[in-house]
């Protein structure tokens, strides 16, 4: 039982961490010091993304679940989790490459604004 609730504490951080990259420019128009900690999340997932390589926290949900007698599942968190929901069914490779690099684009935009609001402010 505790190796269960630690495996679900897992994919519940694993699932906060997603969603910090995705919308975690959001908080940051309003406390610019969050940045110093979603600019690396998002360099992060880009790398495990775009290098087809799996979160580690995946292998360790696997492993508290083995040790809590469930089967764990091949893949990685996105596979088994965030695919079935939100993504089609059928994703390629390239639709993941090109996913990744929409939330890289939309945060890279999103930081490139406040920089430009933040430059504009400090001239007036």
């Amino acid at each position: 039982m505790l190796y269960r609730l630690l495996a679900d504490a897992v994919l519940l951080l694993h699932l906060a961490f997603i969603l910090f990259v995705v919308l975690g420019v959001l908080p940051v128009w309003h406390f610019r010091q969050l940045a110093w900690l979603h600019v690396p999340a998002v360099i992060w997932a880009g790398v495990i993304e775009f290098s087809g390589r799996v979160c580690p926290l995946t292998p360790l949900e696997n492993h508290l679940r083995r040790l809590g007698g469930e089967a764990g599942y091949t893949g990685g968190f996105i596979e088994n989790y965030l695919l079935p929901v939100i993504y089609p069914p059928g994703l390629s490779r390239e639709m993941q490459f090109a996913l990744g690099l929409v939330v890289i684009v939309i945060n890279g935009l999103a930081y490139g604004w406040l920089l430009f609001r933040a430059r504009r402010h400090e001239r007036s």
